[in-house]
């Protein structure tokens, strides 16, 4: 499972990266079905600084899993944007046991 970690208008730091990295390892339970995870980050031009995160996942056979999260701490959005393309895949999972049971 590859992970790509880019960053518009943002440096992607070691540590934003080891963190991104370390939060998408998480979902190596799913690599029997995930080829590639990419994590988009960017910083929204407001008056309080924002941050926007974009996962994209990868799936053999199935459309790509997006998941965004924005905040003001770049860390817990990270954290957010991974958690809910984690309850995309194991829906699709649990779909994908049931439609092989019937």
């Amino acid at each position: 499972m590859r992970i790509n970690v880019i960053g518009r208008h943002l440096e992607v730091t070691d540590p934003i990266r080891q963190h991104a990295e370390s939060k998408a390892t998480k979902l190596d339970k799913f690599e029997d079905i995930v080829q590639q995870i990419e994590i988009k980050f960017w910083k929204e031009n407001t008056a309080q600084e924002s941050f926007s995160v974009e996962v994209v996942v990868d799936v053999i056979n199935h459309a790509d899993f997006i998941a965004k999260a924005d905040g003001h701490d770049l860390y817990l959005v990270i954290d957010d944007a991974i958690a809910k393309v984690g309850r995309q895949l194991n829906d699709h999972r649990e779909k994908l046991k049931t439609e092989n049971r019937a």
